[in-house]
């Protein structure tokens, strides 16, 4: 092989010095691709029940505040209690609900209410587990082998965000609702067993009980941090104003294309794929808030591209252009936020960076349907766009250490490295493998750290 192909591909490093960042990768593609079944199920089998679109945008509504509560509390909890123990009973907890979607599959007649109660409890259950997680993932990967991390996990979700809805609506259409949910039901069994053999993660010294004083600390420790607030502000803007897809219907409709729907969605998750299977590069960058900056500009300016275009493959192209922009963007702000964050605060900030990822694209739905009834369809897609690049363009003016940040230099990032360093060296020094901060050949092996989408 060439040098050249081995400087674009995927950096494998991680697989390779992480056993348990292997475990978990493999863990969250069964429990992706599983869920897959009852995402595309759910939603199908409210429509069947009622044949009301209200009905069914319903689900969305009950689910956004036990994510912004759960997401938030979970986030002082993973900084509280051992993070394994989070994600195996919230793991756990996901696959009943499973099997409540089952049982009430197979009766005679569904009832309703069941639905709407479980859409919310996995929405608390994942608001309580994704904090926990994506600290957990700060702990287990060498700290220069973050972005290769980060990558490796965003290709993992990217590949299931395309494959698994694609098998999901295979599976309901030809066997069923209830045969999703059983699918569903085995995949969280599997991935309960794969999370017992994780090492237990216990927290950083003495932590404080979960409060609202508790996550008031983090939220006042992201506030102090403009390289931390830049990454937040820049992905709530880039979702807020650059995020049309609910309006998708009505562009293909423009263009005159309702057979490329499917295409239009699958194009954003393709063009993070391809990142992800190029993203060898990445692991070089070290001003990675640069890469935030200009991936989350080139997303907004690809999407303003596919607004303006007539022609469908061009359209396509420009969304395909959005997704690989967004991956970049999301492949600097991880790196960030597990390069520079405390151990200490990393879970309650792990919460807040759920909230800056799940709250922004529902704005943006809302935005964007709003704006397409006032303007127009294809105004609304472009024009959101060029509002984010304004947008990007004005938080890094007001935020300009965001684009000085570098790895190397920044001195969260070198507190954080010496930290786990520390770490590494008491673990060796009590003939300990394995389960603090950092193990010398086991699974909490360390020089530092990785994270997920």
């Amino acid at each position: 092989m060439t040098r050249t192909p081995r400087a674009i591909l995927p950096d494998l490093t991680p697989f390779r010095s992480s056993q348990q960042f292997r475990l978990l990768w493999v863990q969250g593609l069964v429990t992706y691709f599983g869920s897959s079944m009852a995402m595309i199920a759910l939603p199908l089998q409210i429509k069947d029940l009622t044949d009301s679109p209200l009905a069914v945008g319903a689900m969305g509504a009950v689910e956004l505040v036990p994510l912004i509560v759960f997401g938030l509390y979970g986030g002082a909890l993973a900084d509280a209690v051992d993070r394994r123990k989070v994600i195996l009973l919230s793991e756990a907890g996901l696959g009943l609900l499973a099997v409540v979607l089952l049982v009430n599959g197979l009766l005679p007649t569904p009832a309703l209410w069941p639905l709407y109660v479980v859409a919310a409890g996995v929405s608390a259950l994942a608001g309580l587990q994704r904090p926990a997680l994506d600290s957990l993932m700060a702990r287990i990967v060498p700290h220069d082998q973050l972005t290769a991390a980060a990558a490796l996990n965003s290709l993992r979700w990217q590949i299931g965000a395309v494959a698994g809805p694609a098998l999901a609506g295979v599976v309901v259409a030809y066997a069923g609702a209830p045969t999703a949910y059983a699918v569903t039901v085995i995949g969280f069994a599997v991935s309960v067993l794969m999370c017992l053999r994780l090492s237990p993660a216990p927290p950083a010294g003495a932590a404080d009980r979960p409060s609202l004083r508790t996550i008031a600390e983090g939220a006042r420790y992201a506030w102090s941090k403009p390289v931390l607030l830049g990454t937040y502000a820049i992905d709530l803007a880039a979702m807020f104003f650059a995020f049309p897809l609910a309006i998708f219907p009505f562009l293909a409709q423009d263009l005159g294309a309702e057979w490329a729907l499917g295409l239009m969605y699958g194009a954003i998750p393709l063009g993070a794929i391809v990142v992800g299977l190029t993203s060898g590069w990445a692991s070089r960058v070290r001003r990675h808030g640069r890469m935030v900056v200009l991936g989350a500009g080139g997303w907004g300016l690809a999407m303003a591209a596919a607004g303006w275009m007539s022609n469908i493959w061009l359209v396509l192209l420009c969304l395909v252009a959005a997704g690989a922009g967004d991956s970049i963007s999301g492949l600097g702000r991880s790196t960030i936020w597990n390069q520079t964050i405390p151990e200490e605060f990393r879970g309650r900030l792990a919460g807040i960076e759920v909230l800056s990822y799940s709250c922004g694209p529902q704005l943006g739905q809302v935005r964007a349907g709003a704006m397409a009834g006032w303007t127009g369809t294809r105004t609304a897609v472009w024009g959101g766009g060029l509002a984010c690049v304004a947008a990007v363009g004005l938080l890094a003016g007001v935020l300009p250490k965001l684009l000085t940040y570098h790895a190397d230099t920044d001195e969260d990032a070198q507190r954080r490295r010496a930290q786990k360093a520390e770490a590494r060296r008491a673990e060796a020094g009590s003939g300990r493998g394995g389960h603090g901060e950092a193990g010398r050949d086991e699974p909490w092996r360390d020089e530092a750290t990785a994270g997920t989408p």
